[in-house]
C-alpha cells in the first residue's frame, strides 16, 4: 500500500487512469453527441467531473409512493399513476388550463397545471408519471395543483409497470436540466460517466476522512446520482460537500500564497502621532466592538507580515471610523493609503466624512473619481506621484494608468466582492504588499465568512454606535399602497425625504435582468408576471405627474453616468429633490439622515440582505423612519417570509442566517452575476460542523505546503487547479 494507504500503482493503474479521465470533455463520453455536449456547454459542464459534480437538486422517493386512496387531503405526498384522459381549457383570455385525469389501482385523482401551455406536449395518455405535491379535493376528487412531476414510464413501457409494479420503487434523481437535455438524457450521460470514470483514486487522505466517517469518492459519486436510499444520498452529498470546502480553502490559501510571493511586507507604525491625534479628533468615543476592530486591524499591519483583514458591519456600525485608523498609520509610516468604494457617490461620501478628519490631524488627501479630468486630475495625480498627497479616496478610477503611487502600504475597498477580478489584480500591482482591509455592509453568517473568505482574518461589529430614531418596516399589498403614499406626503410637508425603490430601470428590461440573482432564479410561473414589474424610469414619471405633482420627484440608476449619478444625489442631499425613485444603486453607503419614508415596490424580488441595507437608508436622523415593501406574494410562501422577517426583526445577521437558508450564497452576497466563487454542494447551515471542520484541514496542510508542492499533495493540488483554476490565477 502507498503512503495514504491506497493501492501500489500496479494495483491502481485503471483507478489512476479514471481519474485523469475526469478531466476529459464530455465529448469523450459513448454515445454523445454534438447537441448535448453544446447543451451541457451552457450549463456550465464541459468536463467529466464537472458533469458527476452536477449533482441532482431533489429526489423522487418511489420507495415511499402513496396511492391515490392513501393520499389524505392537506398532506404532501408523491403518487405514481396512468395518465387516463388529457384536457385543455381556455376559460378565459390569457389563461390556460391543463387537466390530467391519472389513475392507479386505487382510484382517481385530478392533477391541474395553470399558463404552463407547453407541458401538454410533456405527457400522453398511458404514460405512468410521478407527480409530488399537495392534495386537495375539489370538485369531488383529489386534486393536485402544480405539483413536481416526472414521467417515469411511457405509455410503450406500461406494461412493465403493470407486470411488476416494484420496478416503479426506486429513487430517482432529479438534476437541472438546460433546453435540449431531458431528464431521462441527464441520467444516462452520468451513468455513462460513472461507468468509464467514476472509479477514481480518492484524493484526500483516509486519515483525514475516517474520523469523519465520510464514505469515499468513488462511492459518493455514485450514491449522489443513484443512491439506494435517502440516506446514501444524504452521505454521499456530505462527502462531496466536505471536498468541495476542503478544495476552495486550499484554492483561496494558495491564492494568498501567490499573491504574497517575493513581497516585502511593511511593518506599520501603529503607534504615532496621527493615530493619536485622530482618537482625539472623533467627535464620539468608539464603541468596545469598534475598538476591538481598531487593535486587530492596527496588530496586523504592524506585524511584518501582510494583511488580509476583512470587517464585517451591519450597516450604521461605524466600519468608516475604523478603516480611518488605517489611514492614520500609513501617515505615521510615512507611506500612503487608498480607500476604494464601488460608486463615485460613495466615493464621494467618505472624502466627505473623512476628509476634515484627515484636515485635522495633518495628512493631505484627494478624490479621484471618473469625473476627475483634465488639469485638475493631472495635479492630482501629480501629488499622488511625488508623495505630496498621502490618502487617495475614490473608485476604481484610483486603478488607472495615470494614478502612480510612491509607496502605496494600505488599501481599504468596501464591498470588495463588486470588484471584478482583473480589479482586484489592479490595485495589488499599485500596492505590492500593502496591506488590504475589506469591509462589508452585507451580514454574512459564520460559515459563509470562512467558507467564500477562508483566506482572510475576520472582525465583526454588530452594535450601532448611533443608529439614529431607527425604522419601522410594514409589509402591504399593492392594494394597500396608499398607505406608503400617504407616509410619503406627510414626510415631505414635514421638510422631510422618501425614497421609493423599484426591481428595473425601464419596462423593456427582461424578467429579473436588474433583480439580485437574475432571470435563472425568477420561476417559469413567474416571469409572465415580469412586465407587471415596476421600472423605476416609468414610476418616477408616474409619480411626479399623477401621485405627488406637487413635490419634486428624481430619479436615479446604474445605466446613469457617474457624473449624473452624482449630480442626482447630491441635489437629493441638498434638498432639492423630495422624492427619489432609484434601483438598488442607493443599496451600499448612501447617508442622506432627511430621508424617513422608504417604499419598494416588489419587494419579494429582493434577497433579504438587499432589503436590509436598503431599509438602513432611513431613520438615520432624528426622525424614525417608515419602510413599506409592497409585494403580491402570497401567504405561506418563501417570498412572504422573507418580507415577515423583516417586519419582525432589524438584527441584520439573523436576517442572514434566514437569507442563507432560503437563497444560495452567492445571491446572499450579491456576486452571482459577477463571477464570484459559488458553492454547489454545501448547505451551510446542516454542514456548519463540516465548514469548520474543513477550514482547520485546509489550514493545517496549507501551513505545511502553501504551494502544495509536496508529493503527498499532488492529488491536492490537482483538484485544486481542477476545480478552481480562475481563483487560483496563476498556480502552476
Amino acid at each position: 500500500m502507498g503512503a495514504h494507504g491506497t493501492p501500489h500503482l500496479s494495483e491502481a493503474a485503471p483507478r489512476l487512469t479514471n481519474t485523469v479521465g475526469l478531466g476529459a470533455p464530455v465529448s469523450r463520453l459513448r454515445g454523445m453527441r454534438s447537441d448535448l455536449c453544446t447543451a451541457l456547454g451552457r450549463m456550465g459542464i464541459s468536463t467529466v467531473r464537472e458533469l458527476l459534480l452536477h449533482v441532482p437538486h431533489r429526489y423522487l422517493d418511489f420507495t415511499h409512493v402513496s396511492s391515490i386512496a392513501a393520499a389524505d387531503v392537506g398532506s404532501t405526498v408523491t403518487v405514481v399513476a396512468r395518465v387516463d384522459r388529457i384536457r385543455e381549457k381556455t376559460p378565459r383570455r390569457n389563461m390556460h388550463v391543463l387537466e390530467l385525469s391519472v389513475v392507479d389501482e386505487t382510484g382517481l385523482m385530478q392533477v391541474v397545471f395553470f399558463k404552463q401551455r407547453w407541458l401538454a406536449r410533456q405527457f400522453a395518455v398511458g404514460d405512468w408519471v410521478a407527480f409530488s405535491g399537495k392534495v386537495t379535493f375539489n370538485y369531488g376528487f383529489k386534486q393536485m395543483v402544480s405539483p413536481f412531476h416526472e414521467t417515469v414510464l411511457k405509455a410503450g413501457e406500461a406494461a412493465k409497470a403493470a407486470a411488476d409494479p416494484s420496478s416503479l420503487e426506486r429513487i430517482l434523481p432529479v438534476h437541472g436540466l438546460t433546453q435540449g437535455i431531458s431528464a431521462g438524457w441527464m441520467r444516462r450521460i452520468v451513468s455513462t460517466a460513472l461507468g468509464s470514470a467514476g472509479d477514481v483514486v480518492d484524493p484526500v487522505e483516509p486519515e483525514l476522512l475516517g474520523p469523519l466517517g465520510l464514505m469515499s469518492e468513488a462511492r459518493a459519486l455514485r450514491a449522489v446520482h443513484f443512491p439506494a436510499s435517502m440516506a446514501e444520498a444524504e452521505a454521499a452529498r456530505q462527502r462531496l460537500a466536505f471536498d468541495e470546502l476542503l478544495f476552495l480553502q486550499l484554492a483561496l490559501l494558495c491564492r494568498r500564497e501567490l499573491d504574497l510571493a517575493g513581497v516585502q511586507p511593511v511593518a506599520h507604525v501603529t503607534n504615532g502621532p496621527h493615530v493619536a491625534a485622530l482618537r482625539a479628533a472623533l467627535p464620539f468615543a468608539l464603541t468596545e466592538e469598534q475598538e476591538q476592530a481598531v487593535r486587530e486591524i492596527l496588530d496586523d499591519m504592524a506585524a511584518p507580515q501582510v494583511m488580509r483583514r476583512l470587517l464585517l458591519g451591519d450597516v450604521g456600525t461605524g466600519k468608516t471610523a475604523v478603516a480611518a485608523f488605517c489611514l492614520a498609520a500609513a501617515a505615521d509610516t510615512g507611506t500612503q493609503a487608498a480607500m476604494m468604494a464601488p460608486t463615485s457617490v460613495l466615493a464621494s461620501q467618505y472624502a466627505a466624512k473623512l476628509g476634515p478628519l484627515l484636515d485635522e490631524i495633518g495628512v493631505s488627501w484627494a478624490l479621484v473619481t471618473g469625473q476627475l479630468r483634465g488639469a485638475e486630475r493631472e495635479r492630482v495625480e501629480a501629488d499622488v506621484a511625488a508623495g505630496r498627497t498621502t490618502v487617495v479616496f475614490g473608485t476604481t478610477a484610483v486603478l488607472s494608468e495615470g494614478m502612480e503611487f510612491v509607496r502605496l502600504s494600505v488599501a481599504v475597498v468596501d464591498e470588495q466582492h463588486r470588484f471584478g477580478v482583473d480589479q482586484r489584480a489592479a490595485l495589488r500591482r499599485k500596492g505590492v504588499g500593502a496591506d488590504l482591509l475589506t469591509m462589508t455592509a452585507t451580514p454574512i453568517p459564520r460559515t459563509l465568512a470562512l467558507s467564500v473568505y477562508g483566506d482572510v482574518a475576520c472582525s465583526r461589529i454588530r452594535q450601532r454606535p448611533s443608529s439614529g430614531a431607527g425604522y419601522r418596516t410594514q409589509a402591504i399589498t399593492p392594494e394597500n399602497v396608499d398607505l406608503a403614499y400617504a407616509a410619503i406626503r406627510d414626510a415631505v410637508d414635514a421638510g422631510q425625504q422618501a425614497y421609493v425603490v423599484c426591481p428595473m430601470v425601464d419596462e423593456s428590461d427582461e424578467a429579473g435582468e436588474d433583480l439580485p440573482g437574475g432571470v435563472d432564479d425568477v420561476p417559469e410561473s413567474q416571469r409572465a408576471a415580469a412586465a407587471k414589474l415596476h421600472a423605476a424610469t416609468v414610476e418616477a414619471q408616474r409619480l411626479g405627474e399623477i401621485v405627488f405633482p406637487q413635490f419634486e420627484v428624481g430619479l436615479i440608476h446604474g445605466r446613469l453616468s457617474a457624473a449624473e449619478k452624482d449630480e442626482v444625489m447630491t441635489a437629493f442631499r441638498d434638498g432639492r429633490i423630495d422624492v427619489l425613485v432609484s434601483t438598488t444603486v442607493i443599496e451600499v453607503g448612501v447617508d442622506v439622515p432627511n430621508a424617513t419614508v422608504m417604499l419598494v415596490m416588489d419587494a419579494d424580488r429582493f434577497g433579504l440582505a438587499t432589503l436590509h441595507q436598503l431599509r438602513g437608508r432611513v431613520g438615520r436622523g432624528p426622525v424614525e423612519g417608515r419602510v413599506f415593501l409592497e409585494s403580491a406574494a402570497r401567504k405561506r410562501t418563501a417570498a412572504r417570509e422573507r418580507l415577515t422577517a423583516l417586519e419582525q426583526t432589524s438584527d441584520g445577521y439573523e436576517l442572514a442566517e434566514l437569507d442563507l437558508r432560503l437563497r444560495r450564497e452567492g445571491e446572499v452576497l450579491g456576486y452571482r452575476q459577477s463571477g464570484g466563487v459559488s458553492l454547489h454542494l454545501v448547505d451551510l447551515e446542516a454542514d456548519s460542523e463540516l465548514v469548520e471542520i474543513a477550514h482547520a484541514a485546509a489550514l493545517d496542510i496549507a501551513s505545511d505546503d502553501p504551494r502544495l508542492e509536496d508529493a503527498s499533495h499532488v492529488p491536492y493540488a490537482q483538484e485544486v487547479r481542477a476545480r478552481y483554476r480562475d481563483v487560483l490565477d496563476g498556480l502552476n
